[in-house]
């Protein structure tokens, strides 16, 4: 639910901070149109601490880390077809410090919600910026290329598809829209 929450907090604060519309696709993608403008990443793990004690001898932790394309840049054809920015989008400078304030205060404010117990605050949130998203068909991995009609988000974050073979849930991994 933290790359959810975190997905939602960007794209809401690059709203705040430009004025532009980002989108979301599973988990944790940023797009304005079909181009991608952010993304997210999170790396879990746990550390044994001597110090924390008998009841705290793992600490837990996640590592969200972001990334924002906020200048135009020279990039390949290949790439330019998929990527954006966000002075791109609005044929004018940003002011990146707004850029990163706005960022952190969404950021902030979704995980408050989920460590509140509102996580359905944070998954209506990201089902509203994925609408063009959620109803086209995608494909991903699982020992061979699987294909459906993404549909939701469950209350555990994983991507809902209908297939042939029934619907799946989608934890982890790379999916591709079609």
């Amino acid at each position: 639910m933290l790359t959810i929450a975190a997905g939602v907090g960007i794209a809401e604060g690059i709203k705040a901070a430009s004025g532009l519309e980002p989108r979301l696709k599973w988990p944790n993608d940023v797009y304005v149109g079909e181009r991608k403008l952010a993304g997210v990443l999170a790396e879990a793990g746990s550390l044994h601490e001597e110090s924390a004690g008998p009841l705290f001898g793992q600490l837990k932790y996640v590592i969200i880390g972001f990334g924002i394309n906020i200048l135009p840049a020279a990039h390949p054809p290949e790439i330019a077809a998929r990527a954006t920015s966000i002075e791109g989008e609005l044929g004018r400078q940003v002011d990146r410090g707004l850029v990163l304030t706005e960022c952190l205060v969404g950021l902030a404010a979704r995980y408050h919600e989920l460590r509140g117990g509102h996580a359905e605050r944070v998954l209506d949130a990201w089902r509203a910026r994925a609408r063009e998203s959620l109803g086209r068909t995608v494909e991903w991995d699982a020992g061979g290329t699987r294909r459906g009609m993404a549909t939701d988000i469950d209350a555990d974050g994983a991507l809902v598809v209908n297939t042939d073979q029934g619907v799946e849930r989608i934890i982890s991994g790379e999916v591709r829209w079609i």
